[in-house]
């Protein structure tokens, strides 16, 4: 055991606590601070060292650094040189990082029934997106064949396909898209999960503009925990 410790401390993985369990090897490897929303910032294709702090403003360019070296070393993403004329390096997720989604998924889902979740606070355009994935009813999406695009600024496009009761999320141009929606990431979660009309949060709307209603009920939050009687005085 203690040769293994030190064979991880060389190679910059973190050992905390001495668990078998899955889930305390999960969060030895995305625990720490910032590096789950990383991995969530990359679900949509490789992203450059200033698109991820420009995504997660909060945080600093040396925790950053700092976190893509253990998710790097931990296996779950890659540094690579874009080719010329680029030269610029950007960072994506590897095969397994990429399944990280599905407990991203279901953690966001859990989370969100917390009586103290707030969805007014600021998100990423990669956060929105994801919540889309994560938070779409197949039910409320029956019969609806559609093309969805979103022009977040700064580079962030995404086109949503709704289909056979399935949505497909990726980034891309949204000219081509039957609805397109341009603002904010906040203007737009405004809409599908605070119930505001367009022209009240100011985002611009191109296109099959009636769609939108529908889009907007594709997403519904669950309900808010209940707390157990008694439980506030334990």
């Amino acid at each position: 055991m203690k040769s293994q410790k030190l064979t991880d401390v060389a190679a910059g993985r973190s050992r905390w606590y001495d668990d078998a369990c899955g889930t305390a090897h999960a969060l030895e490897l995305v625990g720490e601070r910032w590096s789950l929303l990383i991995l969530r910032e990359l679900m949509f294709g490789a992203r450059r060292f200033s698109e991820l702090r420009r995504a997660l403003p909060g945080i600093s360019a040396n925790v950053l650094t700092q976190r893509l070296v253990g998710l790097e070393q931990a296996g779950l993403l890659v540094r690579r040189l874009l080719p010329s004329p680029a030269n610029v390096a950007v960072y994506e997720l590897t095969p397994w990082g990429y399944e990280a989604e599905e407990p991203i998924k279901v953690l966001g889902r859990w989370a969100v029934r917390s009586p103290d979740h707030d969805p007014t606070l600021p998100l990423s355009a990669a956060s929105l997106m994801m919540s889309f994935r994560t938070m779409f009813d197949a039910g409320r999406a029956a019969g609806l064949e559609a093309v969805i695009g979103f022009d977040l600024g700064a580079a962030d496009r995404f086109v949503a396909t709704i289909g056979q009761g399935a949505i497909a999320v990726v980034r891309g141009d949204c000219a081509s898209a039957g609805l397109r929606l341009t603002g904010t990431p906040e203007q737009v979660g405004a809409i599908v999960y605070g119930g505001a009309a367009a022209q009240d949060v100011g985002v611009r709307v191109d296109g099959d503009a009636p769609l939108l209603a529908r889009f907007a009920q594709l997403f519904p939050l669950p309900e808010k925990a209940g707390i157990a009687p008694g439980a506030a005085a334990q």
